[in-house]
């Protein structure tokens, strides 16, 4: 229990520091949008660049059935959330998304280090810690981005795109009023034109509708080159190209990244904090779903499915507890970088920090 509230009780403090000073008013929700912005374009990957680069390779081939449950757990929740919040709920693609992320990527780069540490030791838990920060990264994080930019375009498109007017019909067999008291005088005739005339003349011209923003026009591959390009995609992935080719980088350049990147969960929390305290926190049916689903009902199912397939009892712990940890601060981040799902996000970041107090540690009871 101590190693949970040690992992998580700075997650907890650090968003209620947020709320705090958006209730103080030292920060508003469009100061918040600008620490996101700094996380995203340069602490988190300079972050994730840091932390993958210093991965052995070794270390991902060592225990490949612990990987391959580990990815497994993690990319069929993304995969099953997304497709039951788009087509189920029939929530907008923005929002499935950052559920999928929220309830199939629990925060192992940050959480994990701390309590499966704690709990095996760095030996053991460097698979987990490594195998969980490579399918977040590499994988659910582009793939996220993807959806959040094509998300964003269509509703770009359909903020833009021209509204027809619906023409008045004449029903029939009612003739128009005339006017009881006809301008009979020059004068009253004279403001009438003028009147025409001027409304006439602020009308918009007919001409073709205003061209829809690229993102919003864009194919999907421009939507994947859009998000391939982003820092916090391709820097992992070439921190990755580097371990796998056995390129060592020199530890003072390492560690000089790894100042920055460290502030990055720190500020992203503040800012979620911030945003909470503007957006209100929500408990709906929808959060409370998600929290569940990212905190008992997917390490539950992998717990039932590892079991029946005789993975070893280490292992199974192991993966069942790395995929028990809560929801990552990530769905905050891209919630407020793209204005989709805030409310929900922050809430369900926060619910599943503090119920895995309970939850997490009953798992490491259980199994």
């Amino acid at each position: 229990m101590n190693a949970v509230v040690g992992a998580l009780l700075p997650l907890i403090v650090t968003l209620a520091f947020g709320f705090f000073a958006s209730w103080h008013h030292d920060f508003t929700p469009a100061q918040a949008s600008v620490l996101n912005r700094m996380v995203l374009l340069y602490a988190l990957p300079l972050m994730l660049f840091a932390g993958m680069v210093t991965i052995k390779r070794g270390t991902l081939t060592s225990d490949l059935g612990l990987a391959a449950a580990i990815a497994a757990g993690m990319l069929g929740t993304y995969v099953v959330t997304f497709l039951i919040v788009r087509f189920a709920l029939r929530r907008p693609a923005g929002v499935s998304a950052l559920t999928a992320l929220a309830v199939g990527a629990p925060a192992i780069p940050f959480a994990g280090v701390v309590v499966l540490g704690y709990l095996y030791g760095p030996s053991l838990s460097a698979v987990p810690v490594a195998v969980g920060a490579l399918v977040l990264n590499v994988i659910e994080v582009p793939v996220t981005l993807v959806l959040l930019s094509a998300a964003a375009g269509s509703a770009a498109a359909s903020a833009t795109a021209p509204r027809v007017a619906t023409p008045v019909t004449q029903q029939p067999g009612r003739r128009p009023a005339l006017p009881l008291r006809p301008a009979f005088a020059a004068g009253g005739a004279g403001q009438t034109a003028t009147a025409m005339q001027a409304q006439a003349a602020t009308a918009p011209a007919a001409g073709p509708p205003p061209a829809a923003p690229a993102a919003a026009s864009g194919s999907l591959g421009q939507h994947v080159r859009s998000a391939v390009t982003a820092p916090v995609v391709w820097a992992p992935v070439l921190a990755l190209v580097l371990v796998l080719a056995g390129v060592p980088l020199p530890e003072v350049l390492v560690n000089a990244m790894k100042l920055l990147g460290s502030a990055t969960t720190g500020v992203a929390l503040f800012a979620s904090g911030i945003v909470l305290f503007a957006q209100r926190i929500t408990v709906s049916r929808f959060v409370a779903g998600a929290v569940a689903a990212r905190n008992v009902v997917a390490p539950a199912l992998l717990w039932v499915i590892l079991a029946a397939i005789g993975m070893a009892h280490t292992d199974l712990r192991l993966a069942v507890l790395a995929n028990a940890l809560p929801a990552p601060a990530a769905a905050v981040i891209f919630a407020v970088q793209y204005r989709q799902g805030q409310r929900e996000m922050a809430s369900v970041v926060l619910f599943s920090s503090v119920g895995s107090l309970l939850t997490l540690a009953a798992f490491i009871a259980l199994t």
